[in-house]
Parts: structure tokens; C-alpha cells; sequence
């Protein structure tokens, strides 16, 4: 008898276009620096009787943030000071505690940032003009975005879907706020997805959800400056941080570098053209 070939022992390659876009919110597409949890993070630490610094603040950004509470209270310096003031390390209590006592503060700290990046409104316009699907995730809280939602739009971005780490079992780097996004959005291949974010976690969710990924580096967590601060610096200190930044987004795996939303644009260009040709993530 003669061989016949099985339709299941390949695999068809997807040549259509992008789906949808899953962009993070503080960093990304509001806040320009990502300054609301930093804030936030101070402060808190600061009424239990312990100073920390913005760079132990920003360590484990992008993650949940009880688990973001917990990393840094886990953080040696910041473990040692605790204990030396409290005469015990944090327990679960505390950190219990402390995420209640975070929650108003990072809704206080939102109201204050939420303005929209600049360039994100033209890049909407062009993926609406696309028909792609547009989503948004974070490691905030739902009680956390109620207001940055309402101020959002409007500024005139309202996301087709909005996903918070605790809406999931597990947030970044686990790929299940994008996954839950692109089920939201209706998508049917993950790799005409990209996931873009201001966070190296943020960067790992995309991978493993199997997207595409788009690392902004100086908008958000990896520079740190807010649009002024940004703008103040001399070229040769704006090109030293861009250098490293750009750096650390390559190591985690992104795609693409850019240094705001307001450069996405020939990214996504870039990405429809080579799943054109048959290319995965």
C-alpha cells in the first residue's frame, strides 16, 4: 500500500497578522518612570521605622505586590534593619499586615502619576487602525486601578481587557495575566501576541506565554526618572543609562528595545512582517 502522509505530523505555520497587543501600565503606558510603587514602597517601609532606597524598591517590580513585599523584606539589609529595630524578622503577620496598610497608599500615589506616556495615543490610533486587539496587565491590585482606569480614559486609552496579578493563581513571571488577556481578547495564536513592558519579569511573562516581546527602557522601571528628571540629563548621561538599560532588556530576552511607547509603532511593523513569513517568537 502506499504511504500517506498524516496532516498531524507537521505543523502549519500562521503567516497572518498581529492579533492583540498586552502592554503593562505603570512604565509602560502610564507614569512615565514608574514612580507610583516607588513611592508607595518608601512610604511604607518608612512608617514601620525603616528607610530603603529607590534601587531596593524597584528590585522585584513587575511582580505582585504582597509577593514584591515580601522580596523585599527578604532583602539582607532590609531583613537586618527590621530585625535590629523590631528584634525579629518580618513574619507573614507583617506582611499580611503591611499589604493592607500598601493598598491606600499606592491608590494615593496612582492619582498623583497617571498620566499617559507620551506617543501612546498615536500608537492606539495605528492599532486600532490594524484591527489589533489592544490589552493591558499589572502586578496592581484590582482595588489599586479602579482610579488609574477612570483616569485613563479620560486621556482616551481603555484597554479591551484589563488583568491584575491577583485575578490570577500566579503573576509575573508566570505567563497566566497574558494568557488570560489573550483568552479575554479572543485570540487564537499566542505568537501573533507581543507583550510589551518596562520590567525584565514583565519581559519573561511574555516569553512564556510564547509572545512576542517589546522592552521599554527608559520610560519605566529600568531607568527609573520621571519625563523631567529624564529630560534634564546631558546627552552623554542620557546615553550611558539608555546603553544599559537597552543592555538588560536584550539579556532578559526581549525582542525588540525602545526607549518609550512612542517608538512601538515600526516594532509592530517589524513583527507582522515576519510572521508574514512564517516566523515565530
Amino acid at each position: 500500500m502506499p504511504k500517506t502522509t498524516s496532516p498531524y505530523l507537521f505543523e502549519r505555520r500562521y503567516t497572518g497578522p498581529l492579533e492583540a497587543v498586552i502592554m503593562d501600565w505603570a512604565g509602560t503606558t502610564v507614569d512615565f518612570g514608574s514612580m507610583a510603587p516607588i513611592r508607595a514602597f518608601q512610604r511604607l517601609f518608612a512608617e514601620e521605622g525603616i528607610s530603603i532606597s529607590e534601587a531596593e524598591a524597584r528590585g522585584p517590580m513587575g511582580t505582585e505586590k504582597r509577593e514584591h513585599i515580601r522580596q523585599l523584606c527578604a532583602h539582607p539589609r532590609i531583613n537586618e534593619a527590621w530585625t535590629a529595630l523590631k528584634g525579629a524578622a518580618p513574619s507573614e503577620a507583617d506582611i499580611d499586615r503591611m499589604y493592607d496598610d500598601f493598598v491606600p497608599l499606592q491608590i494615593d500615589s496612582i492619582s498623583q502619576t497617571a498620566r499617559l506616556i507620551p506617543g501612546l495615543t498615536e500608537a492606539l490610533k495605528w492599532m486600532r487602525g490594524q484591527n489589533i486587539r489592544v490589552g493591558a496587565n499589572t502586578g496592581y491590585a484590582a482595588s489599586m486601578i479602579e482610579g488609574l482606569v477612570a483616569m485613563a480614559a479620560e486621556q482616551g486609552y481603555s484597554p479591551d481587557s484589563n488583568v491584575c496579578a491577583t485575578e490570577v493563581p500566579k503573576g509575573r513571571p508566570y505567563p497566566y495575566m497574558s494568557m488570560k488577556n489573550a483568552m479575554d481578547l479572543g485570540v487564537k495564536h499566542l505568537g501573533a501576541c507581543v507583550k510589551i513592558d518596562d520590567t525584565l519579569t514583565g519581559i519573561e511573562e511574555g516569553l512564556n506565554a510564547g509572545m512576542w516581546t517589546i522592552g521599554v527602557a527608559i520610560s519605566g522601571n529600568e531607568v527609573g526618572l520621571s519625563l523631567e528628571e529624564w529630560n534634564e540629563l546631558d546627552a552623554s548621561e542620557q546615553a550611558s543609562r539608555r546603553t544599559a538599560a537597552y543592555a538588560r532588556m536584550s539579556s532578559a530576552g526581549a525582542h525588540y528595545v525602545i526607549d518609550s511607547i512612542a517608538d512601538v509603532i515600526p516594532c509592530l511593523q517589524a513583527i507582522n512582517q515576519r510572521l508574514s513569513q512564517g516566523e515565530k517568537p
